[in-house]
């Protein structure tokens, strides 16, 4: 077996709860983690981490089909106005399905990978997602590191994990969603949207262990993919979803603005809060388009 064999194999979560179990690492998010978010609660700040939905978004034709957000008017003044919009569900800033990523046939607890089909996802779709309704952290590596960005490609460890979590003062707990932040996001805030997919910092294989160590609810990062661009190794490709999505079945998201957050959580220290990023039920949708919202 490979080294990422081996690591797959270590990490993977099947059966931990039930093998009919599409929720995966979700089932984390109890009442405890519920509390400990609405006790972070101290200031009432609140944030959006969506960015814009419309055609200036970050999909540029890298993944053929996914595309921006077009809105466009089907009544005007009839009396009422009404409109309707055409998007990729991955397109903006969106939380991953289990169901994104099948590996050596199967998706996450060993659902076959057929069970996605022409009319979407039967099995692991994001309309099986619960509330995501949670403390939130977040691990700001950049400032923890004295940068405003990473470098692209470079990866996220580990041991960044752990030095953004001692910048924040927080034992990442059970049930918690960890928001990453790397920087990134200020290269598509400055509307260079070319360069902001490749090359990207994001997150290595060893932050896949962080997370299973951690009891990680959930997992969302301030760039194209969640994890770094090019990738740490070659084969398989985009390893780090394979990990998240299909062995471990951490749900996973990307594009979420930090930047505001991440201002306010340094300037009082306070690096915790209440997160409500519950996805649109989209009936075997392979993901969702959501505007997390965040409490501190």
């Amino acid at each position: 077996m490979t080294a990422f064999g081996d690591l797959y194999k270590r990490l993977s979560n099947w059966g931990r709860w039930g093998d009919d179990d599409e929720a995966g690492t979700l089932n984390l998010i109890d009442d405890a983690a519920v509390r400990r978010g609405v006790d972070s609660v101290r200031t009432n700040q609140r944030f959006t981490l969506g960015i814009p939905l419309n055609q200036e978004g970050p999909q540029m034709g890298f993944i053929w089909g996914r595309v921006n957000p077009l809105r466009t008017m089907i009544a005007i003044n009839e009396p009422w106005n009404d409109d309707v919009v055409t998007m990729g569900l991955q397109a903006a800033t969106h939380w991953d399905a289990l169901a994104h990523m099948s590996y050596d046939g199967t998706l996450y607890n060993g659902f076959p990978a057929g069970t996605v089909n022409a009319h979407g996802a039967t099995k692991c779709g994001i309309d099986k997602t619960p509330p995501i309704v949670s403390r939130g952290v977040l691990l700001d590596v950049a400032r923890s590191k004295g940068v405003d960005r990473l470098d692209g490609g470079a990866f996220v460890t580990d041991e960044d994990l752990d030095a953004a979590a001692e910048l924040a003062g927080v034992q990442v707990e059970s049930g918690d969603v960890v928001l990453v932040r790397t920087g990134q996001m200020q290269v598509f805030l400055s509307g260079d949207r070319m360069a902001y997919p490749y090359p990207s910092p994001g997150l290595g294989l060893s932050a896949a262990q962080w997370m299973r160590t951690h009891d990680v609810a959930a997992v969302a990062a301030d760039n194209f993919t969640l994890e770094a661009v090019p990738g740490e190794i070659e084969e398989p490709f985009i390893p780090v979803h394979i990990l998240h999505l299909v062995a471990m079945g951490l749900t996973q998201g990307q594009n979420w603005d930090l930047e505001a957050l991440s201002a306010a959580c340094a300037d009082d220290g306070d690096y915790t809060f209440l997160l409500d990023a519950t996805p649109q039920p989209f009936t075997g949708g392979l993901g969702s388009p959501v505007n997390p919202v965040v409490i501190r």
